[in-house]
């Protein structure tokens, strides 16, 4: 197995997660630190020659949807607003079936956990039913 660096990629490819709130800009508490809100948590990739490029990009990404529009029916002035990123990997394979881009260690997990976090196609089908309704 090749020897890598941990924060560069040797294919020029990156992982990226962020975070995006959801607020009505008319609503109190948008800004209340125990406040609710709707989050999206979205994963993408990006070509960059190291880490500081990748998240100088997956930021640029996150933020260039965040403007404020009109929302459902009513026209409410809605926006999403960046929070920050989760998690920036490089990847270490090239791009094809089959090829890791993501890897997490989970220590001292009981058996029965472990098999409860394990899903089944048809509970993947009706989780994005779910989120279709």
């Amino acid at each position: 197995m090749a020897e890598y660096s941990k924060g560069i990629s040797p294919v020029g490819w990156y992982v990226g997660s962020y975070l995006l709130r959801f607020i009505e800009l008319d609503s109190m508490g948008n800004d209340d630190p125990d406040g609710k809100f709707l989050v999206w948590e979205n994963t993408v990739i990006v070509r960059a020659g190291d880490l500081e490029e990748a998240y100088a990009k997956v930021v640029a990404i996150a933020k260039s949807g965040t403007g404020p529009y009109k929302g459902g029916t009513e026209g409410v002035p809605v926006q999403w607003v960046f929070e920050g990123m989760t998690e920036l990997l490089p990847i270490f394979e090239p791009l094809e079936d089959g090829a890791e881009i993501m890897w997490a260690e989970h220590e001292s997990v009981r058996l029965s956990e472990l098999r409860q976090r394990a899903r089944s196609l048809s509970e993947f089908k009706e989780h994005l039913d779910d989120e279709r309704t």
